[in-house]
This record gives structure tokens, sequence and C-alpha cells, in this order.
């Protein structure tokens, strides 16, 4: 404590985390422990803030890490150290100028001049650039027309540009200190305009349709109407007036720099349970009944006597009649083996006389289960995927299940075939197997926005092996889900998340005793099958580089 409270946090948490450790069950040191390494990364955060917006992202690296140390599961330490990297990140340029022409460029006096003028058009022209030291030379179609004109406190191009729209001409430099004045037309300015000419070599685009685009952009955008393709090289030549072949330059060196690249965290939960339980008792549910006469209890053996004894109780037999007796046991000796029934299967006797019966049950008896198979299975797959701007990055986990399209038989036997297979040389043909992909198949194409936003196209597919099959191919289960989401940096989003779950329940025994409660699991079996499958797909994206987006702006001469 006497660390701590004189600014040493480091050495007071050393010894309070050593002092939890001899002595973990005190909630004092725990917590000293706690609330120091909370306001050690909050330090160091804060130091890392303050280095970032000097823009000095390695010190800012240095201190985020140092606050994840103290406290690892601090989001907020952890998206801003993924911030500083992409903003520490060398800025590539691949755009590269290899020929450029050099523009004439007009020097009139930087001075500023009144003019209240009433004349001739071509008199006025000369006035203003005679004010700032400018020659005008005029082509011979520039008309003789009277023109009154009042301005004050204006530079040469506010001058030159009010006194070209008053006399409907345009101007173009050929000297610094010489402009040719021309009549306002479509077909002069095509033919007198200056124009710049620039190479711009791209070495990274190899693909056709991308060079394609960029000239399409500069086409659209900057309505740039001399461009010329080269995609042996790799090239665009561009040729504009200078203002425009500039911000040409700025535009392609904003899309050229490198593309924007997002890291893709993919994790993938996949938790599934299994119950099987058997409870109960298993009753007899067949009973057999049948009537006992003389000639049955012959069959019943050595246990003749017994039966017989219980029949002349009954008043089944007459004691007094030894005749029947003695012909009732001759017959036992004689067919001792006729009946198996009753040698075999405990049954029990009711009535008497003619009425003298037997029931037995089923052979199985009576018989308990007790069982309970309870299963659990958690399966984590965590992936990096580094992706570029637009374009897709594919995840697959699972395995390739082969499929049998065609197989080789000869049709016909013939001397040398039988003589092949005959000595084991016969080796068959490797049969055409097509292979599918079983289990889970992610496609994430991101979209990264300039305010750390990226935007996920998503395309899910899980495929699994169907139980049954048609004609010998086998069934193959799909599901499919597509969509796009829009998160922050470090955001994480759930993708999809997938359940199958199947409960049944049966009961087996008697009837009506089987739903009174008491008597439910002595009369009756219970089983219960559960099966739960549970699939979450999360994904997290973290920004590596951020797009460039920077303005222009084009700032043309008033004759132009």
């Amino acid at each position: 404590m006497k660390l701590k409270k004189s600014g040493k946090l480091d050495d007071a948490f050393d010894k309070f985390e050593r002092a939890a450790q001899l002595n973990p069950r005190s909630v004092d040191y725990v917590t000293a422990r706690e609330v120091t390494r909370a306001q050690l990364a909050m330090e160091a955060i804060n130091r890392g803030n303050q280095a970032l917006e000097e823009n000095k992202e390695v010190v800012a690296m240095a201190e985020f890490r140092t606050a994840l140390k103290f406290d690892p599961q601090n989001e907020f330490a952890s998206e801003r150290l993924r911030e500083s990297v992409w903003r520490s990140a060398p800025e590539s340029n691949n755009l590269r100028i290899v020929d450029s022409s050099a523009p004439v460029v007009l020097q009139p006096s930087p001075s500023h001049h009144d003019f209240h003028f009433r004349g001739d058009a071509q008199s006025l022209l000369t006035e203003v650039g005679k004010a700032y030291g400018i020659a005008v030379v005029f082509e011979d179609s520039v008309k003789h027309t009277q023109t009154r004109f009042d301005i004050e406190d204006v530079n040469f191009a506010t001058a030159m540009g009010a006194a070209t729209s008053v006399t409907k001409t345009f101007w173009v430099a050929l000297a610094p200190a010489q402009i040719l004045v021309l009549p306002e037309s479509a077909a002069n300015r095509a033919a007198y305009e200056r124009m710049t000419i620039r190479t711009f070599y791209l070495p990274d685009i190899i693909n056709a349709q991308e060079l394609t685009d960029m000239n399409n952009l500069l086409r659209v955008v900057l309505d740039i109407r001399h461009l010329q393709l080269d995609q042996a090289t790799s090239s665009i030549i561009v040729r504009a007036p200078q203002p425009i072949l500039d911000a040409a330059t700025q535009v392609l060196e904003n899309v050229v720099q490198g593309r924007p690249e997002v890291l893709l965290d993919v994790r993938v939960y996949q938790i599934s349970q299994s119950l099987l339980r058997q409870l109960g008792a298993n009753l007899p549910t067949q009973f057999t009944l049948f009537n006992i006469s003389p000639q049955l209890i012959a069959g019943l053996g050595a246990g003749a006597q017994d039966l017989i004894n219980q029949l002349i109780a009954s008043g089944g037999i007459n004691q007094a009649n030894s005749t029947a007796i003695q012909a009732l046991l001759g017959q036992l000796a004689q067919n001792s083996n006729t009946n198996q029934l009753l040698q075999l299967q405990p049954f029990v006797t009711f009535g008497g006389g003619l009425t003298f019966m037997g029931l037995n049950a089923s052979p199985a008896g009576v018989g308990y289960t007790f069982n309970l198979n309870k299963s659990s299975i958690k399966n984590l797959e965590n992936a990096q995927l580094r992706a570029s701007q637009a374009q897709a990055a594919t995840l697959l986990v699972g395995e390739r299940y082969p499929i049998v399209n065609a197989t080789f038989a000869p049709i016909y036997n013939t001397q040398a075939i039988a003589n092949v297979i005959g000595n084991g040389s016969y080796i068959a043909p490797v049969p055409s197997v097509n292979y599918e992909d079983l289990g889970l198949k992610l496609k994430v194409t991101p979209m990264i926005h300039a305010d750390a936003a990226v935007t996920m196209k998503l395309e899910l597919q899980i495929r699994s092996l169907g139980a049954s099959s048609v004609n010998g191919i086998p069934i193959i289960n799909n599901r499919e889900y597509s969509g796009s989401i829009l998160v922050r940096n470090g955001e994480s989003t759930v993708v999809a998340g997938i359940i199958s779950e199947m409960d049944s329940k049966s009961v087996n025994g008697w009837p009506f005793l089987s739903r009174v409660p008491g008597l439910t699991y002595a009369s009756s079996e219970h089983d219960k099958n559960f099966n739960r499958d549970d699939l979450l797909v999360v994904v997290t994206p973290h920004i590596i580089r951020m797009p460039v987006q920077e303005s222009v702006a084009i700032s043309l001469p008033s004759g132009h």
C-alpha cells in the first residue's frame, strides 16, 4: 500500500499478486490486486490515446500492448491496438508516372487594377493583358464588337475571365507573357486548347477488367475524352488540360494505393447432446389359456403325482376308482414327453372337473430395465482469414466424400481376358469419381468503409450425408444462408445459429396401470431418446489497412 500511495503502481501490483498467491482466500489481497490491475491498464490506455492523437503510432501500440498485458480481456485496448496497427501501416504507392509533357505556364503580374472601358472588344482584351504584363494576340476570326466593361480591384484571372465572358472568347498561353485569344466554340477549344500528355504505369493491375475500370473511372468522373489503354504494359495514356491531369493523378494514386484489407476471425461452435434412458419393468403381455384333461396330465412326467393328488382333492378323479388311476399312470409312463409346454413352463390352474383350466405367461417372464446413456460433445473451430476489398475469402470445415459416377467391366469374355484374369495380372481401370464437399463452407466478401465499418456479404452452406440413397447414390442434405451485414471494426456478429432437436418418448406395458402414478414404472417400461445439435458461426472483422479518402478539387484558369 505504501508503494501504491507513492505512485509506484508496477511494484505495488507485483506485491499484491504475490500476496494473493500466498493467501488465495484473502479477499483484501485479491481486491487490491484487481483494482491496481485496472488502474495500470487505464493509465496505459490513456497514454496510448494521447500518442495516437499525436500521430505516434508506434508509441501508441506499445502502450496498448502494456494495457493488454495487465488486462488481457480488455476489449477497448484490443480495438485501439488494431486501430493503431492499420494507421501505422506504410502506404504503398504502386502508381508510377513514366512520361509527362511540360505545359506552358503563364506568369501575369500579381497586382490588382480597376477597369472602366467603352469600345472595341479586341481593345478591351489588349488593355487588360497590358495591365498585367501580358501580350495579347488575336485569331483572325475574333469579331470587333462594341463592349462596355466596368470592374474594380481585380487580379489577372478575374479580369481576363470577366472580359472573355463579355466578348465570347477564350485564351490559351503561348509563352509565359503571351496569350492567344480565340472565339468561344467547341471546335476552337479542341484545336487550340493546351493539352498535357501523361502516361501512368500500374504494375499491380494485371487484370484487363481492372484496367478497363480505371479507364472508365477517369472518363466518367473527370470527363476526360483522350484516353488510351495498353494492357501489355498495364499503362494508361491520358491527354487533358494540366489541372484535370493533376486531378487524374490524384484519383489514380488513391485508387491503386494498396487495397484495403481486413482480417476475419471466424469461430464455429458445435455442441451435440444425446440422452437415452430406459427405465421400468417388462411384465408379460401375452398369456396362454388351456384346458387340462387326463390325456394332458399324462405329459407332466415326474410331477404328475402331485397334480393327481390335487385332482383327487378337488374331485376331478375318484380315489376309489383305482382302475382309472392305474390307467392314467400307464399313460404317463408311455407319454412322458408329449407336452413340452407343461413340462418346461410354469402355469397356474383353476376350476375342477371339465372346467379344470391352466394359465401360463410368455417365456420372457418379468424383467427390469435400468439403462442410462448420456453424451455431450463440444467442438470449436477457429480460423483467421485475410481478405482484400471486394475479394472473397472461403473457409471449408469438413471432408470430401467420393461418389462413383462410372465403373469399367468387360461386356464379353475372350481367351486373352481369361488368361489375364487367371494369372492375376489384370488391373481394373480407375473408376470415375466425383468428390462432394461435406461440412461447413463459409464465403465472406468484405467491403471496408472510411468510418472503420465493414460490410460483409456472407454465404453459408452446410452439407451432410443423408441416411438414404437413390439408385445407389447417397442423398446429400443441404442447408444454405446468404445475406449481408454491416459491423464496426472489431465487432463480433453471429452469422447463423442452426438447431436440430429430436425428442421421442415411448411407454410399453399394461394398459391403464402404466398411467397410474404410483405403478407406472412397476407395470411398464419407459424409453426416452433426446438429441440436440447446435451450430453457431461468429465472424469478427479486424481492419488491417484502411481505404484512402482524399478530396479532389479542380481549379481551372478563367479562360478555360
